[in-house]
């Protein structure tokens, strides 16, 4: 299906966005006479599903472009100039108002996101980004609004300098020519709400994780938005998740009225620790998770083993003291023990520690995690053995009530025994072995 470039005769960084499209690519010339060419009619020009169409409006005040195309657009990617005092910034963002329509469109209408393609845009803009140009994503804002067709902006700015720079249209041109065969949605995708206009956050978590991001109502937005819990505004939030295909919103900052409005209208309010944390593992056992073992936020973490379906796993209690003698003796390597033993755990410490619950596909992944953990033990302690419910640790250690009935006075002597020296003693030579008591420790497991 056609992937349609709107390309704006008003606008020069458009057309010389165009005119490096057009350098890029084996483009075939066509005529349309059904339609003026001022309203992307006349010549037209196709390579694969890239299809061009020039308008002499601005962007912004096109209703619809999408039927100008000589087939349906699965998305629609409007190049464009962006202006600011941002110095050389290439940007991607969708449309739409969240209030009054200040700049084309209408009063708060939204148009149709395409998350999972901007995403890519944004990636594809990182790496061909000209020195001094940075890449970011913008809150959504300006029209056409109209528009049930998926799509982008994909801007050069901010002023004369950059619109008139060849590397810079160059950029934008080849990240929108990277879009071949990207879908304009994908099953996780998040609403962004908060932040500046120029929206850090949420630029990080397309660029650093497998979620795409929607509609961003920026807080200048929300100012325009009005109170959440107006019809109108409350319309305008739904259209913005329903617009973005999105059933989770992350938030910039505190806006307890929205998140609470949102999770009123059934959609989930989620951290970006969430985000990352759940990454891509499916969402479906995600909820099983967060609903028998621990929340996220509350220190769930996911382990390696990802069950074949839903509910395919069973919940135990981790065996803490022994996980935390572990940890002391390797905490890398009892974290990756219980990493590849476990479906997800329950963590203390900010999610460096397990602790508390987990989720394990079957039995024996339990018992692989003891052994496991018993051969941490072993680099520390004599001999380690795993009877029945219980780790057994067992170690000769210096025992300083031996080295005081042996009449070995506090102080340096008694350093020395216990650093495994010999000393004398009113003549008599006493090694260490002779202030040496076996210590056993029992670890209980389940």
């Amino acid at each position: 299906m056609t992937i349609g470039i709107v390309v704006s005769r008003a606008d020069r960084a458009s057309l010389h966005i165009g005119e490096q499209l057009f350098a890029r690519a084996d483009w075939t010339e066509h005529e349309d006479p059904d339609r003026p060419d001022a309203d992307g009619g006349g010549t037209y020009y196709r390579d694969g599903p890239f299809e061009v169409r020039e308008f002499d409006e601005l962007h912004i005040h096109l209703d619809d472009p999408a039927p100008a195309f000589s087939e349906a657009p699965r998305l629609l990617v409007f190049v464009s100039r962006h202006s600011g005092e941002t110095g050389a910034l290439l940007t991607g963002h969708f449309t739409g108002n969240f209030g009054e329509a200040e700049y084309g469109g209408e009063d708060g209408d939204l148009a149709e996101a395409a998350p999972s393609a901007l995403s890519a845009y944004l990636g594809a803009l990182s790496a061909h980004a000209p020195e001094g140009y940075d890449v970011a994503v913008e809150g959504t804002h300006h029209g056409p609004t109209a528009l049930d067709t998926p799509s982008l902006f994909a801007e050069l700015g901010s002023g004369d300098e950059q619109w008139d720079d060849p590397a810079g249209a160059r950029a934008v041109a080849q990240a929108v020519l990277s879009l071949r065969g990207v879908p304009a949605h994908r099953e996780r995708q998040l609403v962004g709400i908060g932040g500046g206009h120029y929206a850090p956050r949420f630029g990080r978590v397309v660029q650093e994780t497998p979620w795409a991001v929607g509609h961003i109502a920026s807080d200048w937005q929300l100012d325009e938005l009005g109170h959440p819990r107006t019809d109108a505004a409350r319309e305008t939030l739904r259209a913005a998740f329903g617009r973005s295909g999105a059933t989770h919103a992350l938030l910039d900052g505190e806006h307890s009225e929205v998140a609470d409005a949102v999770e009123e209208m059934g959609y989930r309010v989620v951290s970006e620790t969430w985000v990352r944390t759940v990454g891509d593992r499916p969402l479906g056992l995600v909820r099983e998770l967060e609903s028998g073992v621990a929340t996220v936020d509350d220190g769930l973490r996911f382990g390696s083993v990802v069950p074949d379906a839903e509910g395919d796993w069973e919940r135990v209690d981790l065996p803490d003291d022994l996980l935390a003698a572990a940890q002391n003796v390797d905490a890398e390597a009892t974290r990756a023990a219980v990493d590849a033993a476990t479906v997800a755990f329950d963590t203390i410490e900010n999610g460096t520690r397990a602790n508390g619950a987990a989720a394990i596909p079957d039995a024996e992944a339990y018992d692989d995690l003891i052994d496991d953990l018993a051969a941490i033990l072993r680099t520390d302690y004599d001999s380690v053995s795993v009877d029945d419910g219980a780790v057994v640790a067992r170690e000769n250690a210096f025992d300083p009530e031996k080295a005081r009935k042996l009449g070995i006075p506090e102080g340096p002597k008694m350093g020395m025994l216990s650093s495994g020296e010999s000393v004398e003693v009113d003549g008599e030579l006493i090694p260490p072995t002779a202030v040496h008591s076996e210590r056993e420790e029992r670890f209980p497991v389940e």
